[in-house]
Order: structure tokens, then sequence, then C-alpha cells
């Protein structure tokens, strides 16, 4: 283990807890391992002294491809003999049958050893290969207690590996010169018609966007150079029908504008009434919107200043329909759209009592005794699992947050949560953006390490950001990486370090951080094993309460 100034990044287990009969054991991955496969410096303990970890035998643990071994260190620390026998299982033409380097049967060593398993693929096919791995361990004739393993060994296809059988097999044979010759030549011809694709395509994009820059240099009377033209309904009276015209920049421009004459309403319909946050040029107000049967409904209005740039006031028309025509309980999406020439832009969002869950969170360190309230780890799992479900929607929506972040949540007076988009989040929480000198504001400490690094994202990387919101959750909206300055935070991640362990977490929720920050993107878990987990760790909390 590490000195004490590195213990939080140690990953251990303990859960539910079962006692393996009168025998004592350890069964653990040692550092060097969960490195290897988590990039963590832990070590992970499936049964010490005896009691095993159910929570850490039922994570399944993935394996690259790259990692063509297990290791797994073992002691009998009772003083009798502790017989076993080991059983792996993996039916899958992508991988060769598993081997022990140690006896399928035998007595557990009484000090440290480590045995391993090897796992190499065929190169075959491509396929994510389950791996069963039983252990039983016998402390009496009676009493034979099984520990099951799982793993998800990533294999790959391999187009060619030189001097092997698999070439020879799956590859053509070019014995001779006349074939060979051929075989040049076809490829010379098929190199030479991409480039002569490429140079098409790059005549056929230059010469669109010379028409489109020529377009755009017309005059027009926009205030907002860079939004789409807005069109409206002909019922609409004759100042909605004068709205300012919009230049159309791409396809994803015209789609916004289809979205913001769809959702557009009469400015007279809408009314202010209190402002809820105010940034530098930012403002949410709590107002009414009144519908088209007259009922007045209470709702949250997001918009800029009068002196707001064209290009802040397009970021919150961007920004602000991100969530448009979403329907989920976890998700709050946007209701209507108010857009007047010369005046800013309303963007109003359903309202039931909820309040930014950063600020809400902020405020539960303060109460009228002075005396700090912290939410029970029931109420911070119970808010996580409805963070996990309205992610889940997202996903299947093909839609990556990319911003995910106590900030841009709500939450109400039942702790109930929902994702929203991140506009205006930049103005309204300016410490929590940084410009690493590319002239762009990024939620640096909440990117995952290839986001921050090549600005690359995926459902992975909205993952560790819901690691960084856990730990949100659980420090009631403390700053991350407090202490590393921005431009710092790559080396500082590539270095292996991560947030530390919040005072009262529990190990079982520290983990699940953990394994969010994992180095390598395929290796971090999924929505749906989190959602296991925490759900598992959810239904243990309820049974003592």
């Amino acid at each position: 283990m590490k000195p004490a100034n590195k213990t939080w990044l140690i990953l251990i287990f303990v859960s539910t807890i079962v006692t393996l009969s009168n025998g004592y054991l350890n069964l653990y991955l040692n550092l060097p391992e969960v490195q290897k496969l988590l990039g963590l410096e832990a070590e992970l303990y499936y049964v010490r002294d005896g009691e095993i970890n159910q929570y850490a035998l039922n994570f399944v643990v993935p394996v690259p491809s790259k990692i063509d071994s297990l290791q797994f260190t073992w002691e009998n620390v009772v003083g009798y003999p502790l017989p076993y026998s080991i059983d792996v299982s993996a039916n899958s033409a992508a991988l060769y049958p598993p081997q022990l380097n140690i006896s399928a049967t035998g007595n557990v060593p009484t000090s440290t050893q480590t045995f391993s398993i090897s796992l190499p693929c065929t190169g075959l096919s491509a396929a994510e290969v389950n791996i069963v791995i039983k252990i039983n361990i016998s402390v009496t004739y009676e009493n034979v207690t099984t520990l099951v393993l799982r793993r998800r060994k990533i294999c790959t296809k391999l187009e060619s590996v030189s001097g092997t059988q698999v070439l020879v097999d799956t590859m053509p044979s070019y014995s001779n010169s006349t074939n060979i010759f051929y075989f040049a030549v076809g490829t010379a011809l098929v190199m030479i018609l991409i480039l002569a694709l490429f140079i098409i395509l790059f005549y056929v994009k230059n010469k669109k966007e010379r028409r489109t820059v020529e377009n755009n240099n017309r005059p027009t009377s926009s205030y907002l150079a860079s939004m789409p033209r807005n069109t409206v309904n002909s019922t609409y009276n004759e100042s909605f029908r004068s709205m300012p015209s919009y230049s159309l920049l791409d396809e994803r421009s015209k789609d916004l504008q289809e979205r913001i004459a769809e959702l557009t309403v009469q400015r007279c319909r809408v009314r202010l009434s209190s402002v809820v946050m105010e940034g530098t040029f930012g403002r949410v107000y709590l107002g009414s919107y009144t519908t088209e049967d007259g009922k007045e409904e209470t709702v949250i209005i997001k918009t800029v200043t009068d002196h707001a740039s064209q290009v802040q006031i397009s970021l919150l028309l961007q920004e602000g329909m991100s969530m448009y025509s979403l329907n989920n309980k976890n998700i709050l999406s946007i209701l209507r759209v108010s857009i007047e020439d010369h005046t800013a832009p309303f963007l109003l969002f359903p309202y039931k009592n909820t309040k930014n869950l950063k600020t809400f969170l902020q405020k539960c360190k303060l109460s009228p005794e002075g005396v700090s309230h912290t939410l029970t780890t029931q109420e911070v799992v119970d808010m996580s699992l409805q963070v996990i479900h309205g992610l889940q929607y997202l996903h299947k929506k093909h839609l990556l947050h990319k911003d995910l972040a106590a900030r841009n949540c709500v939450v109400d007076d039942k702790l109930r949560v929902q994702i929203a988009d991140n506009a205006l989040s930049r103005d309204l929480f300016p410490s929590d953006y940084h410009c690493l000198g590319d002239n762009e504001n990024r939620p640096v400490k909440w990117l995952a390490i290839e986001s921050l690094l090549h600005k690359t994202f995926s459902t992975n990387s909205d993952i560790w950001s819901f690691g960084v919101l856990l730990w949100e959750l659980t420090t009631l909206a403390q700053q991350p990486y407090i202490e590393i300055d921005p431009f710092e935070m790559a080396a500082y991640l590539k270095d292996g370090y991560r947030l530390a362990q919040p005072i009262n977490c529990p190990d079982e929720l520290f983990a699940v951080m953990a394994y969010c920050w994992a180095m390598s993107a395929d290796e971090r878990p999924t929505l749906v094993q989190l959602q296991v987990c925490l759900q598992e760790f959810y239904t243990q909390l309820t049974r003592y309460v």
C-alpha cells in the first residue's frame, strides 16, 4: 500500500460481508494488477481474513485486448490446510482456452503467493468474451464456499500476423511473381481512384464554402449574425412576423431555426417576476407564461442582459435548445422560446419548486444553528441513480451532455433530480470554467482525460463527469481539485492522481467514483453497470433504515 498522502487512491470494497465459515483466507488483486487493469494505485480484496466482499465479486472487470493474463494473490492464514479447486470457463472462438499456471486442485498456500490465468486471443474474430472464474474453498468436508469472479476480455481481430498460421489460413497466397504483379497494379489503381475522389470532394467543398461566404456577406438586419432565421406562424401578430432575419450557417442551424420556430411564443404572454440567479451578462428569472387556453404556468426564464454580445446570445440559444423535445422525468427540457426584434431572447423551462443543484448543496452546509446539514448516504445514492436514469435516456437518444455537473442539474424539495442544459453556466459559475490558452472556456476539472487532451467526447467521458458529480454530492458541492492549477490538470491526471475520498464517504461509493475515472475510456463502467452497483448498495442501505 502507498503512504498516507496517497490513501485517497486506495480502492477497497467493504460491502455486504459474508464470513467464510471458520476459515481464514486472503484473496485479492495486488497493486500492480489493479494498476494494470484499472489504472489505479490500490489493492482490491475479494476475501480479507475470511470475510467475502460480495460487492467486489459482482463487479465485472473489463480486460483490455493488450492484457493476456490475470494475476491473483492469495494466502491461507488459518494454519490448517484449505483445499481448493479452480475452474475457468470462456466459450468463444475469439479466445484460446484459459490456462492456469498452478494445479486446478490443491491446498491454498500458507504464504502470500500469486497465480495467473492466461487469456490469449486467437485473433480470428473480434468479441467481448465473458470469463467466469470459480474458486471452491473446502473449509470442511461438508462446507464448501464458492467464489465466482467475472471478467470481460476484449479481443480484436488481427488483419495480418506475419509468420503465423492465422495469416496462412486467412490471407490469399501470392506465391508467384504474376500474382504479385497483378496485386501491385490493382493496389495502385485503387490508390489513384481514392486520390481522384478526394480531389472531387475538395473541389465541391470549396465551391460550397465560397457560395456560403457570398450569402453571408449579403446585407442583413440581424443583430444575431450567427443565429438562424426565425420563421413564425402567420397567425402571429405583425411584430412577430417581422422577426430578425438570421443567416443559415449549416444544417444544424437550420434544424435549430425550425426548433425555435416551433416553440416561439409572443412576448406579451411571458411575465418576469424575480431574479433567481445573475452573472455578468446572464440572468435567470422566476416568471410565468400564459398558455393558449389562458392558464398561467410558473416557469424559469433564462435570458441575457442588454450588453450581451452576439456570441453570448448565440450560445444561449444553441445550448438552451440542446434538451429540445426530450421527455423524461429526469431531464429538464425547454418549454418555450420568446424572441423579439432588438430584445434579448427568453428561454422558458418548467418550474416545480426546483432549484439549482449546486447552490442547493452549498446551502446544505448552512443552518440557523451554524451546523452543517449533510445529506444521508441513502439520499446521495438515490439522487445519483436519478442522474444515471436521465443520462441513460440521453445516450439512447444519441446525445452526449459533455458538461455533466451539479451546476447543470436541478432538484426539488423531495430531492427529485433533473439533468439540465449548460446554458449560461459559464457566466453563472465562472470559477468552474477555465481557458487553457485556446480561447475556449471549458469545465476543465470535470472533463475526462481524453476530453481534456484531445477534445474528444463519448458516453465514457460523460461517465467520468458523472463520477465528479457523485463526488460533488458527497462533499456538498466542494470545488474539485481546488489546489491544482487548471494548466496542470492534464499532467496531474496522466500521473494517476484523482480526487480524494470525501470525509464520511463510504468505500462502496468512492469505489464507484474511482471506476468512473479509469485512465482508458474503454475500462470505465457502463451506465448499466453503475446502475446495478448503486441500486444494490441502495438496497443494502434501506435494510438498516
